[in-house]
């Protein structure tokens, strides 16, 4: 069976890795095949979602719908159903005391 596609939003500081695009299409059938997907399609991406062992990195938050995949039991490999969107969003630092 082949992998459906799923738009993954891309946040502002990335989009010039994906020629400006606030969403692409990937196929997928776990989060991890989809963002491993963007990365192929987008190696300028790869540096700022992957540390150097290949794993997420901390600050890339990403969401399925609504859901944060740090607090679902499959995380990464959370599979994906027909329908579902993937949001990335870097974690914001910073401030005054």
């Amino acid at each position: 069976m082949a992998a459906s596609a799923f738009k993954i939003h891309i946040p502002t500081p990335l989009r010039q890795f994906v020629a400006g695009d606030e969403a692409v299409q990937v196929p997928g059938t776990t989060v991890s095949d989809a963002l491993a997907n963007l990365a192929e399609r987008h190696p300028g991406l790869r540096k700022h979602l992957y540390d150097d062992q290949g794993r997420l990195r901390a600050f890339v938050n990403v969401y399925v719908n609504d859901e944060d995949i740090r607090y679902l039991e499959a995380r990464e490999n959370t599979p994906l159903r027909e329908g579902d969107s993937i949001s990335i969003v870097p974690s914001i630092a910073g401030g005054r005391r």
